[in-house]
């Protein structure tokens, strides 16, 4: 059944799938859920549910800055890129599944064949109406925490991409960027793409 925060495109707290009591989720209970359509995530020890077909706006996004990210950071040799639905095991008790996530060749051990162990070094998130509070409270502190150096939240409504960098664990802003203007990343420093890039031109 469908609930209308589903409909809406929201993530919520799965109290109802069966499992442990909430904030004693880890990956083991995780791994173990059946493939029911859904998207779920771990954040201390709480499962979340995302939608599972996000707006094709959110993909499109999502598609054109893996290709961006995948063409200068994994074609030139520097690291692996990696794109929802792959788990990133931030802790025992939460599991997250970045839209995009970037790993450095310093940290590709942390890669095994089914997940990510740890932070990887830099991970985006494209808001949508449903997840925008999410990504930016529950997800911004998850990504601190674990040491994730740095977020980048995109937002196809305003055709921008906030960049947040972290020092002395916490995130530090270090600007919001549209159009014309290119990504100021310490993770992908001299990032050649203009943000317009990212979103659908329709």
């Amino acid at each position: 059944m469908t609930t209308t925060s589903e409909k809406r495109g929201e993530i919520i707290r799965a109290d109802h799938v069966p499992g442990p009591r909430q904030g004693e989720w880890t990956y083991s209970h995780y791994a173990a859920l059946p493939d029911d359509g859904r998207r779920y995530e771990i954040i201390d020890g709480v499962l979340y549910m995302a939608p599972a077909s996000p707006l094709g706006s959110h993909q499109r996004t999502v598609g054109r800055i893996f290709y961006h990210l995948t063409t200068y950071v994994e074609f030139a040799g520097l690291g692996q890129i990696y794109m929802a639905p792959f788990d990133v095991e931030l802790a025992f008790h939460t599991v997250v599944q970045p839209d995009v996530l970037v790993l450095l060749n310093a940290s590709i051990e942390k890669i095994v064949p089914t997940r990510v162990i740890g932070a990887p070094d830099l991970v985006v998130e494209v808001l949508s109406p449903g997840t925008a509070k999410y990504d930016r409270s529950k997800k911004y502190h998850a990504y601190a925490r674990a040491g994730v150096r740095e977020y980048w939240i995109a937002d196809p409504l305003a055709r921008s991409v906030e960049v947040l960098t972290l020092e002395g664990g916490e995130y530090r802003p270090v600007g919001v960027f549209s159009g014309e203007q290119m990504v100021r990343s310490q993770v992908v420093p001299d990032f050649p793409v203009a943000v317009k890039e990212f979103f659908p031109r329709d």
